[in-house]
């Protein structure tokens, strides 16, 4: 069986999107690609989390043709791939319904930072794709959205939000590995759900101070990071 660790990496994290509440039913699918045998594994389509195995994960290559795998793969393959071919850096990507990040989606605005928990996640406002064309939405649906995704940062020229909500649509999340773009997606959902408490009690509310902004992020993310241990530190 081919790739079986990033086989049972992205089984893991379509789990843990269940886990955390983040999916219905069918709803969702995470991927992770090796990038050293341009081979991307991604979750069947419509398959039942709770009976689902590592090898019920497709394999598939960078254009969408399946390399192993007997059922079908997500139907949103096509905005993973997109994703994968405009980040390089990327090494999982993950997509949900959950419901407050959606609820922005559907409102086609972007989740303001209020606060230091998105400041440590997210370096800006998490922002929102402009809507689909009836022609694109006719045709490559699935690619056109990824297309959107990549637009909008081509034009935002930052690295530094591993999130998108795609309008009238829902979130896709990146990392660089299937669990750290689940994780993304966690995280993702609790902002969402702060900011909007948050203009519920003020609507008026004043996104977070750039300096308080900059330096939560960069205290975990920059290039003179102390948050947490260092990863080469003797245990």
């Amino acid at each position: 069986m081919l790739l079986q660790a990033l086989r049972q990496a992205v089984l893991d994290a379509n789990l843990e999107l269940v886990r955390r509440g983040l999916v219905l039913y069918t709803f969702g699918n995470a991927s992770g690609i090796s990038r050293e045998d341009g081979l991307v594994a991604i979750k069947p389509s419509g398959v039942p989390y709770e009976s689902m195995s590592a090898a019920d994960i497709v394999i598939t290559d960078l254009s969408g043709q399946v390399v192993e795998g007997s059922l079908r793969p997500s139907s949103d393959l096509a905005t993973h791939l997109e994703i994968y071919k405009h980040f390089p850096n990327t090494g999982g990507v993950a997509h949900t319904h959950s419901e407050f990040a959606t609820a922005w989606a559907q409102a086609e605005r972007p989740i303001p930072c209020f606060g230091t928990t998105h400041a440590d996640y997210f370096h800006g406002p998490v922002p929102i794709t402009a809507p689909l064309t009836s022609e694109e939405i006719a045709g490559d649906y699935e690619k056109h959205t990824g297309a959107a995704i990549c637009r909008l940062f081509d034009e935002l020229r930052t690295d530094r939000v591993p999130a998108v909500l795609v309008a009238g649509h829902a979130p896709f999340c990146w990392g660089a590995t299937p669990s750290e773009a689940a994780h993304n997606a966690v995280i993702l959902e609790s902002v969402a759900r702060m900011a909007y408490y948050t203009i519920g009690i003020a609507r008026d509310a004043a996104p977070l101070a750039q300096t308080l902004h900059d330096k939560h992020y960069l205290r975990k993310h920059g290039a003179s990071a102390y948050y947490g241990q260092a990863k080469d530190e003797d245990k």
